[in-house]
């Protein structure tokens, strides 16, 4: 499954407004080593993402997960 910056920008938070931070997101990127441009590009295999083990980056991989079974059903 890829993850794409449409799940970044609409995944439920803690706040009243979905989607993660992009300048967070985009440090996350550096600090894991991963290619931001080249995921705003084209997304990002959500194992990738899995194997941070970051608990935010689960989230993520979690929501697109349900977006992508829900796209499915239609």
């Amino acid at each position: 499954m890829i993850i794409t910056i449409q799940h970044l920008h609409t995944v439920p938070t803690w706040t009243t407004r979905p989607g993660y931070c992009a300048r967070q997101s985009r440090a996350f990127f550096a600090e894991q080593g991963l290619d931001w441009l080249d995921f705003v590009r084209n997304g990002i295999p959500a194992q990738c993402l899995i194997d941070t083990g970051n608990a935010l980056a689960l989230h993520l991989v979690e929501h697109a997960r349900t977006v992508e079974a829900a796209d499915g059903v239609q």
